[in-house]
């Protein structure tokens, strides 16, 4: 006697992933990453063994070249969340994925470090934030602004260990939060890392050169002639503080230097005559350079030449002459009026007799 259940036909299994991957590392990934992502997930939990699963029936099955697999998985790798496990050493794609438990990987990261003292606390002279320190800072608008300029700039909420990393360097390194955001920004959108240690090696160079506030970092920016002084000059121009570029008005900015080929004196001399707006914004400015651009105008000399106003045309409205209309007399016209048998002299006379005659008639007489 054997007891066996009927294998199922249809897959209406339920594959679980954890919201960790979902608030945190879905945004930060394209859709094919994602893809790739959950469907190797699903391959990985319901474990039949019956069928193999490779990186090109993942492929063929989401109808995507073999070389978006490769990639997806290089990217999970560099997240940290995936493992590759080599079966051959000599081919490098031919690896199996380990899937990392997130909600494990999550307390190893952040919990375990801030009650374990740190290596860097070890060193006499540098203070390593702890949990009374976190917890001041998440009551100061000022730090919780910062932070999300930095969610912004990284694209995924910040974990509570890199929180605490980064108030470890305000405090160590001097530092005010406008240069840790900026930081941040010049790490991911200048240099293209995305890693917080690439974040930390910038403020330990930045800190070694003095730049440990906005005016000196404009400086230093400025000596180098990193494309990041561009971005920074154009918001002050705007008056705008307290953020960095968007990446709408980053593509613009880049637009005014690789297409139209101004200086930076060219973009300023237009960031001057939004003062005639009372919102004065990057697309404002773009509405500037690109008449100019269209005019041929390239130098500041250029704008008084090519850039007069339009002069106005004088309309002169031609009315049309009157024309001399005859009045067409009716019956009523024709009609012969009582008073056109008396003189003026003669009407006003009876105009008088009428009006003794009526205040004789008031009296009584």
């Amino acid at each position: 006697m054997d007891f066996f259940l009927k294998p199922e036909e249809m897959d209406l299994g339920d594959t679980p992933i954890e919201n960790i991957f979902i608030n945190n590392f879905m945004p930060m990934a394209d859709g094919t990453c994602v893809k790739v992502y959950i469907l190797g997930y699903k391959c990985a939990y319901d474990k039949d063994e019956n069928i193999e699963v490779n990186n090109e029936t993942i492929a063929k099955h989401l109808d995507i070249p073999l070389a978006d697999v490769l990639r997806a998985w290089d990217f999970w790798e560099e997240k940290g969340i995936i493992e590759k496990i080599k079966a051959d050493e000599e081919d490098k794609y031919n690896y199996k994925v380990k899937f990392l438990n997130l909600k494990e990987l999550y307390i190893k990261n952040n919990y375990t470090q801030i009650t374990v003292s740190s290596v860097e606390n070890k060193r006499a002279d540098y203070y390593s934030c702890g949990v009374k320190d976190i917890l001041e800072a998440n009551t100061s608008p000022i730090i919780q602004n910062m932070f999300k300029e930095i969610e912004y700039v990284f694209r995924r909420p910040l974990f509570p260990e890199e929180k605490r990393k980064i108030l470890d360097w305000m405090y160590n390194y001097n530092l005010n939060p406008d240069i840790v955001v900026k930081a941040f920004f010049y790490s991911v959108e200048i240099k293209g890392n995305k890693n917080i240690y690439g974040v930390e090696r910038i403020i330990k160079k930045w800190s070694s050169m003095g730049v440990i506030n906005v005016e000196s970092l404009m400086n230093y920016l400025e000596k180098k002639g990193e494309r990041m002084y561009a971005y920074e000059k154009v918001l002050k121009s705007l008056g705008v503080v307290g953020r960095v570029i968007t990446d709408g008005e980053r593509k613009v900015v880049d637009r005014w230097f690789d297409e139209y080929h101004f200086t930076m004196e060219m973009i300023l001399k237009a960031c001057e005559n939004s003062s005639k707006t009372t919102n004065p914004s990057v697309n404002y400015i773009q509405g500037i350079l690109s008449s100019w651009h269209s005019k041929g105008i390239k130098t500041v000399e250029d704008i008084e030449k090519k850039d007069k106003p339009a002069e106005k045309k004088e309309y002169k409205r031609d009315y049309q002459k009157q024309k001399d209309y005859k009045v067409t007399k009716t019956r009523f016209h024709n009609f012969e009026q009582r008073s056109d048998k008396y003189t003026a002299k003669q009407l006003e006379e009876m105009a008088r007799k009428k009006r003794e005659g009526y205040y004789l008639k008031s009296k009584g007489d």
